[in-house]
Protein backbone atom coordinates (compact mmCIF):
# COMPACT_ATOMS: atom_id res chain seq x y z
CA UNK A 1 0.00 0.00 0.00
CA UNK A 2 1.34 3.25 -0.60
CA UNK A 3 0.67 6.37 1.56
CA UNK A 4 1.41 9.74 0.91
CA UNK A 5 4.70 11.27 3.64
CA UNK A 6 5.59 14.25 2.55
CA UNK A 7 4.90 17.27 -0.31
CA UNK A 8 8.16 18.88 -1.32
CA UNK A 9 8.35 22.78 -1.15
CA UNK A 10 11.12 25.30 -1.91
CA UNK A 11 14.77 24.74 -2.77
CA UNK A 12 16.75 25.60 0.24
CA UNK A 13 20.58 27.07 -0.28
CA UNK A 14 22.08 26.33 -3.38
CA UNK A 15 23.51 22.47 -2.35
CA UNK A 16 19.95 20.61 -3.95
CA UNK A 17 18.22 20.80 -0.06
CA UNK A 18 14.40 21.27 -0.20
CA UNK A 19 11.85 22.11 2.26
CA UNK A 20 9.08 19.20 2.77
CA UNK A 21 5.63 19.51 4.44
CA UNK A 22 5.43 16.61 6.46
CA UNK A 23 2.26 14.49 5.66
CA UNK A 24 3.07 11.50 8.41
CA UNK A 25 3.26 11.10 12.05
CA UNK A 26 6.31 8.89 11.79
CA UNK A 27 8.88 11.42 10.08
CA UNK A 28 11.97 9.57 11.09
CA UNK A 29 11.17 6.56 9.82
CA UNK A 30 9.49 7.45 6.61
CA UNK A 31 11.91 10.14 5.63
CA UNK A 32 15.09 8.80 6.70
CA UNK A 33 18.37 9.11 4.60
CA UNK A 34 18.65 6.07 2.72
CA UNK A 35 14.35 5.52 2.25
CA UNK A 36 13.69 5.17 -1.53
CA UNK A 37 10.26 7.21 -2.31
CA UNK A 38 7.78 7.07 -5.41
CA UNK A 39 6.68 10.59 -6.42
CA UNK A 40 3.40 11.94 -7.91
CA UNK A 41 4.09 12.91 -10.69
CA UNK A 42 6.16 9.56 -11.25
CA UNK A 43 8.80 11.16 -13.78
CA UNK A 44 10.27 12.71 -10.72
CA UNK A 45 11.29 9.46 -9.25
CA UNK A 46 12.04 7.43 -7.37
CA UNK A 47 13.74 9.51 -5.08
CA UNK A 48 16.44 8.34 -2.31
CA UNK A 49 17.14 10.60 0.43
CA UNK A 50 20.26 10.76 1.16
CA UNK A 51 20.59 13.72 3.98
CA UNK A 52 17.76 15.04 6.56
CA UNK A 53 18.17 17.93 8.83
CA UNK A 54 15.60 20.13 11.07
CA UNK A 55 15.96 23.85 10.03
CA UNK A 56 14.89 26.68 11.96
CA UNK A 57 12.01 24.25 12.77
CA UNK A 58 11.20 22.90 8.96
CA UNK A 59 12.25 19.29 7.70
CA UNK A 60 14.85 20.03 4.99
CA UNK A 61 15.67 16.93 2.90
CA UNK A 62 18.55 16.26 -0.29
CA UNK A 63 17.88 13.65 -2.54
CA UNK A 64 20.48 11.07 -4.38
CA UNK A 65 21.36 13.06 -7.57
CA UNK A 66 20.32 16.58 -6.49
CA UNK A 67 23.14 18.79 -6.58
CA UNK A 68 21.94 21.94 -7.17
CA UNK A 69 19.81 24.68 -6.27
CA UNK A 70 18.28 24.41 -10.11
CA UNK A 71 17.43 20.27 -9.68
CA UNK A 72 15.98 21.26 -6.37
CA UNK A 73 13.46 23.41 -7.39
CA UNK A 74 12.51 21.08 -10.52
CA UNK A 75 11.16 19.06 -7.68
CA UNK A 76 8.88 21.68 -5.95
CA UNK A 77 5.35 19.98 -5.15
CA UNK A 78 5.90 16.89 -5.66
CA UNK A 79 4.47 14.09 -3.76
CA UNK A 80 6.97 11.77 -1.50
CA UNK A 81 5.56 8.31 -1.31
CA UNK A 82 6.17 5.55 0.91
CA UNK A 83 5.39 2.04 0.28
CA UNK A 84 3.98 0.26 3.79
CA UNK A 85 2.53 -2.98 4.84
CA UNK A 86 -1.14 -2.67 4.99
CA UNK A 87 -1.39 -4.66 8.25
CA UNK A 88 1.50 -2.24 9.85
CA UNK A 89 -0.05 -0.42 12.43
CA UNK A 90 1.12 3.19 13.79
CA UNK A 91 3.18 2.84 16.80
CA UNK A 92 0.64 5.13 18.74
CA UNK A 93 -2.52 3.53 20.59
CA UNK A 94 -4.86 6.14 18.89
CA UNK A 95 -3.05 7.16 15.66
CA UNK A 96 -4.39 5.38 12.45
CA UNK A 97 -2.74 5.73 8.94
CA UNK A 98 -5.73 7.24 6.28
CA UNK A 99 -6.81 3.76 4.77
CA UNK A 100 -7.90 2.32 8.36
CA UNK A 101 -10.38 5.37 8.56
CA UNK A 102 -12.08 5.43 5.13
CA UNK A 103 -15.38 4.42 4.67
CA UNK A 104 -15.92 4.13 8.31
CA UNK A 105 -19.31 4.94 9.21
CA UNK A 106 -20.32 7.37 11.76
CA UNK A 107 -22.60 7.19 14.03
CA UNK A 108 -23.55 9.36 17.14
CA UNK A 109 -23.02 8.02 20.50
CA UNK A 110 -27.08 6.84 20.77
CA UNK A 111 -26.36 5.61 17.43
CA UNK A 112 -27.92 7.66 14.84
CA UNK A 113 -26.50 7.21 11.65
CA UNK A 114 -24.62 10.29 10.29
CA UNK A 115 -22.73 8.52 7.23
CA UNK A 116 -19.19 7.20 5.74
CA UNK A 117 -15.75 8.60 5.67
CA UNK A 118 -15.13 9.39 1.87
CA UNK A 119 -11.96 11.61 2.58
CA UNK A 120 -9.34 12.94 5.51
CA UNK A 121 -8.34 16.92 4.75
CA UNK A 122 -4.97 17.23 6.52
CA UNK A 123 -5.26 20.70 7.38
CA UNK A 124 -2.69 22.61 9.47
CA UNK A 125 -4.33 22.57 12.74
CA UNK A 126 -6.43 19.57 12.49
CA UNK A 127 -7.28 16.88 10.57
CA UNK A 128 -11.06 16.84 9.24
CA UNK A 129 -13.46 13.79 8.28
CA UNK A 130 -15.36 14.41 5.04
CA UNK A 131 -18.52 12.61 6.22
CA UNK A 132 -21.05 11.30 2.98
CA UNK A 133 -24.67 11.83 4.61
CA UNK A 134 -27.18 8.89 3.42
CA UNK A 135 -28.70 12.11 1.32
CA UNK A 136 -25.44 12.76 -0.35
CA UNK A 137 -24.63 15.87 1.04
CA UNK A 138 -21.26 16.49 2.83
CA UNK A 139 -20.15 17.06 6.30
CA UNK A 140 -17.33 18.22 7.78
CA UNK A 141 -16.25 16.41 11.48
CA UNK A 142 -13.59 17.97 12.92
CA UNK A 143 -11.11 14.50 13.74
CA UNK A 144 -10.43 15.86 17.11
CA UNK A 145 -10.79 14.21 21.16
CA UNK A 146 -13.84 15.92 21.86
CA UNK A 147 -16.12 15.29 19.32
CA UNK A 148 -14.43 11.71 17.81
CA UNK A 149 -15.52 9.74 21.17
CA UNK A 150 -14.27 6.25 19.87
CA UNK A 151 -12.68 4.73 16.52
CA UNK A 152 -13.69 1.17 16.75
CA UNK A 153 -11.97 -0.34 13.61
CA UNK A 154 -13.30 -4.51 14.43
CA UNK A 155 -16.99 -2.87 14.25
CA UNK A 156 -16.02 0.05 11.48
CA UNK A 157 -17.26 2.98 12.43
CA UNK A 158 -16.47 5.76 14.35
CA UNK A 159 -18.37 7.04 17.28
CA UNK A 160 -18.64 10.90 17.53
CA UNK A 161 -20.18 13.31 20.29
CA UNK A 162 -20.63 16.27 17.71
CA UNK A 163 -21.88 19.85 19.26
CA UNK A 164 -25.19 21.19 18.66
CA UNK A 165 -24.87 22.33 14.58
CA UNK A 166 -22.08 20.81 13.66
CA UNK A 167 -24.18 17.90 11.77
CA UNK A 168 -27.31 19.28 12.15
CA UNK A 169 -29.14 22.88 11.36
CA UNK A 170 -30.43 23.06 15.14
CA UNK A 171 -27.87 25.34 16.69
CA UNK A 172 -28.26 26.15 20.08
CA UNK A 173 -26.87 29.71 20.35
CA UNK A 174 -26.80 32.06 23.32
CA UNK A 175 -25.51 35.42 23.79
CA UNK A 176 -25.26 37.46 26.93
CA UNK A 177 -24.78 40.45 24.85
CA UNK A 178 -29.00 39.56 23.79
CA UNK A 179 -29.91 39.15 27.29
CA UNK A 180 -28.10 42.18 28.61
CA UNK A 181 -29.82 44.22 25.47
CA UNK A 182 -33.23 43.11 26.52
CA UNK A 183 -32.15 43.81 30.48
CA UNK A 184 -31.60 47.38 29.12
CA UNK A 185 -34.52 47.94 26.93
CA UNK A 186 -36.82 47.12 29.89
CA UNK A 187 -35.52 49.37 32.17
CA UNK A 188 -35.35 52.78 29.60
CA UNK A 189 -38.17 54.52 30.31
CA UNK A 190 -39.65 52.99 33.76
CA UNK A 191 -37.69 55.84 35.72
CA UNK A 192 -39.88 58.84 33.68
CA UNK A 193 -42.41 58.12 35.64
Amino acid sequence: MQLVVARIGRAHGIKGEVTVEVRTDEPELRLAPGAVLATEPATAGPLTIATGRVHSGRLLLRFEGVVDRTGAEALRNTLLIAEIDPEELPEGEDEYYDHQLMDLDVVTADGTEVGRITEISHLPSQDLFIVERPDGSEVMIPFVEEIVAEIDLEEQRAVITPPPGLIDDRAETASSRDDSADAAGDDSGDDRA
